[in-house]
């Protein structure tokens, strides 16, 4: 347990300040507490801490990534030594579709939206100086996330620490890919077949690491509503429990390590009210259903990333006042981890300044306005009290309707989860445009604009620099080697054996993740979603 950021707990007037301080209040009001139980107590609808930011504030985990591991390798230690306490790497397109950077489908995408990695020696110059044993990383990866997790591992062992001692997560979650985002690659079935080779190699040789972030983020992106977000995401993770124990695997050896990632979008007391109804509907859900013996298998635990989509192009500064907001409603929510945009997000990748403050929002939220000096700040708000039930019961609804379909992969196959974000996003788009519903600076408060900022640009030859280095690659190695280890995969795919230990000896030979993933290939094919959806 980490000792207590601070000593004495007092409001600016000097005014003590009780850890639970809903239940005190609530209590002299003479209301039923008996619904309320103490943050760290199930179902957890307060937190899953008993101290909350008390013992330890949330991880400021920022994310960056962005044409060579060099460059964004200065980006990470420049964020590290401005305070950030955790690494969010973005990859790049052809790095999240598992192709090569000199693959033909990757020209032009190469470092556009994140990190290029290919290699083994694209990941160890990415994590250079940088200490694997004292910084947790979180990967947003799916498709190929068994293989940039080994990379991960690999290059942690090269700097003396084991795969036990490695804390982090990778994404992994490929069925909001089939819902909302589209980088899968692999069709629905082999694609499980992964996620629960990750899950059973990870509980015995990587215990510690995070082994899916199971993401209503991207859905939320897409449009949907915060109730349809709780019910999507909590019904997919429910679809990776089930393929997990059908694998044989008991569930207290793997639901510890499921993580959740969510959207915090504008409307505060929704946001902060979704993440407790979240927190107390996942409770329920897993005891209910599988009566776990282990705490956190039933403890749900979640990283927010403030909402892209809320950004606007015009009048760039005001993004500022809407991720505050946002930061406020996640950690008032009580999230583990949290990322904050940068203002300038809408019009291209975050410059250092852009960054910098974003990381600034979260420390002045953390050390200046006092939301994280007591557990759940907004508990026992009648306000927030109603809206947190509400949408429990209403997500509720919504997972029961999917697992009448026959659960989330079903519904997915039907296009049933697709088209109800469309709905939803539909909806938006018409108050937006009859001015219902008002966004400051893109229907209301407009003014003519004289834009100043000059997005960040990146480096266009890190495409040509990343071919070059993987000829160089291919040219120094056995290829003999690279053979036999592909051929095995291939083959492994087809007899069931767990894939992360091959895939590990494959990268050991310094095949590439291209390589890599066109040896699974051979065997589950590749898969394209029906027109439609």
């Amino acid at each position: 347990m980490a000792e207590q950021r601070r000593e004495d707990w007092q409001t600016l007037s000097g005014i003590e300040l009780p850890m639970q301080p809903g239940i005190i209040s609530m209590n002299e009001a003479g209301a039923d507490t008996n619904d309320l139980p103490n943050s760290g107590q199930p179902p957890y609808t307060r937190g899953i801490h008993s101290s909350m930011y008390r013992t330890r504030l949330w991880t400021m985990r920022q994310y960056a990534g962005f044409s060579s591991a060099k460059e964004t390798n200065e980006r990470f230690k420049l964020l590290l030594e401005r305070g950030q306490k955790g690494l969010s790497v973005a990859f790049d397109l052809p790095t999240q579709l598992g192709l090569d950077a000199d693959d033909e489908l990757s020209l032009g995408e190469v470092g556009k939206v994140g990190v290029s990695i290919s290699t083994l020696d694209d990941m160890r110059e990415l994590f250079e100086g940088i200490p694997l044993g004292k910084v947790s990383t979180s990967m947003t990866i799916n498709a190929p996330a068994m293989i940039l997790l080994a990379m991960y591992a690999i290059v942690a062992e090269e700097q003396g620490v084991s795969s036990s001692e490695i804390r982090g997560t990778i994404q992994n979650d490929i069925l909001k890919e089939y819902i909302a985002r589209g980088t899968y690659v692999f069709p629905p079935k082999p694609s499980m077949r992964l996620i629960t080779d990750i899950f059973s190699y990870c509980s015995k040789s990587i215990p510690n690491w995070n082994t899916i972030s199971i993401s209503g983020y991207h859905i939320r992106e897409a449009g949907c509503t915060a109730v349809q977000e709780v019910a999507f995401t909590l019904a997919n993770a429910l679809a990776y429990v089930d393929a997990a124990i059908e694998t044989g695997l008991d569930v207290d050896s793997f639901a510890p390590r499921l993580s959740f990632f969510f959207n915090c979008h504008n409307d505060f007391f929704e946001e902060a009210s979704k993440f407790r109804a979240a927190r107390k509907l996942w409770y329920d859900l897993m005891t209910n259903r599988y009566s776990p013996k282990h705490p956190k298998s039933s403890m749900l635990r979640f990283h927010t990333q403030v909402a892209g989509v809320s950004l606007t192009a015009q009048q760039p500064l005001n993004n500022i006042s809407r991720v505050t907001i946002q930061a406020l409603a996640a950690i008032c929510g009580g999230t583990q981890s949290l990322h904050t945009n940068s203002y300038d997000e809408a019009i291209g990748l975050p410059t250092e300044e852009s960054a910098t403050i974003a990381l600034r929002t979260q420390q002045i939220i953390a050390e200046e306005s006092g939301v994280a000096d007591v557990a759940d700040p907004l508990g026992g708000s009648y306000h927030v009290e109603t809206l947190t039930q509400q949408i429990y019961d209403m997500s509720k609804e919504q997972i029961t309707i999917i697992e009448k379909m026959g659960g989330a992969m079903a519904a997915i196959e039907e296009g049933w989860q697709q088209r109800e974000i469309h709905n939803s996003a539909f909806k938006h788009l018409k108050e937006v445009e009859s001015k219902d519903r008002k966004i400051v600076g893109v229907n209301y408060g407009m003014m003519e604009e004289n834009l100043q900022h000059k997005p960040m640009a990146i480096n266009a030859e890190v495409e040509k620099v990343q071919c070059e280095r993987l000829n160089v690659w291919r040219d120094v190695r056995d290829q003999s080697d690279v053979d036999i280890c592909l051929n095995a995969i291939t083959e492994a795919c087809k007899d069931g054996r767990n894939l992360f230990p091959l895939v590990i000896d494959s990268l050991r030979v310094n095949c590439t993740l291209g390589e890599i993933m066109d040896a699974m290939k051979e065997e589950f094919g590749t898969w394209m979603a029906p027109s439609g959806f």
